[in-house]
């Protein structure tokens, strides 16, 4: 039996709005690592070199789809758009500025799809090393006081 990959990697295409309500379309690359079970990262890619780097909660995407939710810097709810496709509306806050995405429903669907054949949903604590997070926060805390 072949064994599950660690990772997972899609390019979702999403469009970018602005002020004016113009769209400019983007693709974001989204990839879910076993490593960090909680987490998606995104990169959108925006004409700068290195992209623009996100991370998100697997289950505020996922929750996102249905209903709207989020707090903070990011929220995240299920719109239908002018052609009547479903579509998840990506809020981003940051000290840079804002951003109002919209991403396909399906595609979004898909790639979490993919993340629950990794780590099912709910089961991700049991893919956390404690051992090395306690070791990670030691090192990233300094020197002890």
């Amino acid at each position: 039996m072949d064994a599950l990959p660690a990772s997972v990697t899609h390019a979702l295409p999403l469009r970018l709005i602005d002020g004016t309500g113009a769209a400019l379309r983007l693709t974001a690359e989204l990839r879910y690592d076993a490593a960090d079970p909680y987490a998606v990262d995104a990169v959108f890619h925006t004409g700068e070199p290195r992209g623009v780097r996100w991370v998100f909660a697997r289950e505020l995407l996922s929750e996102g789809l249905f209903r709207p939710t989020g707090d903070g810097d990011v929220h995240v709810s299920p719109l239908v758009d002018e052609t009547g496709r479903a579509i998840v509306l990506i809020e981003l806050r940051s000290p840079d500025g804002e951003a109002v995405l919209h991403a396909p429903a399906d595609g979004l669907a898909t790639f979490l799809q993919s993340t629950y054949s990794i780590i099912p949903p709910g089961e991700e604590s049991g893919h956390v090393d404690l051992d090395l997070l306690v070791e990670e926060l030691r090192r990233s805390s300094g020197p002890a006081v």
